[in-house]
């Protein structure tokens, strides 16, 4: 095998280890019923405030249609609100009702839960390496 395709091979299961990460801990969370683009909308709305469908939509690199079903859903399931804008009657701001918040809070608990208990397994090196790992993979999520 090639340098080349060695290192491909790496970088691939690098990046595989990674992806199967990330979506364990996606997997810990509050509402099932909730689909993971509706989670996003939530998590946005927790982190940035109020704000509008399109803003949203834009902000999650979705169109506006789908956003739109997005909301929907979540409305109906009483995780949002929409209001008319205090500045512009044509436009709505969408904002997180208790229910939504509860959700958020609820997903933040059972990923840390999972997660410290995860990492409690690990070895004193094994957690050494884990941190010095940080900042590298701190650069790649900002990329």
């Amino acid at each position: 095998m090639s340098k080349e395709n060695e290192e491909t091979d790496a970088d691939e299961q690098l990046r595989m280890v990674i992806q199967r990460l990330a979506r364990r801990i996606r997997a810990e969370r509050a509402g099932e019923s909730i689909s993971d683009t509706q989670l996003g909308v939530l998590w946005r709305l927790r982190t940035d405030g109020a704000t509008t469908p399109g803003e949203l939509a834009t902000a999650e690199r979705v169109s506006a249609p789908s956003m739109n079903r997005t909301l929907n859903a979540l409305e109906a399931s009483g995780f949002v609100r929409r209001d008319p804008s205090d500045d512009d009657a044509r436009k709505v701001r969408v904002t997180l009702t208790p229910a939504g918040e509860h959700v958020i809070a609820e997903t933040r608990r059972l990923r840390r839960q999972w997660f410290h208990s995860r990492l409690e397994e690990l070895t004193a090196s094994e957690r050494a390496a884990l941190e010095a790992a940080r900042p590298v993979l701190d650069r790649l999520a900002d990329a």
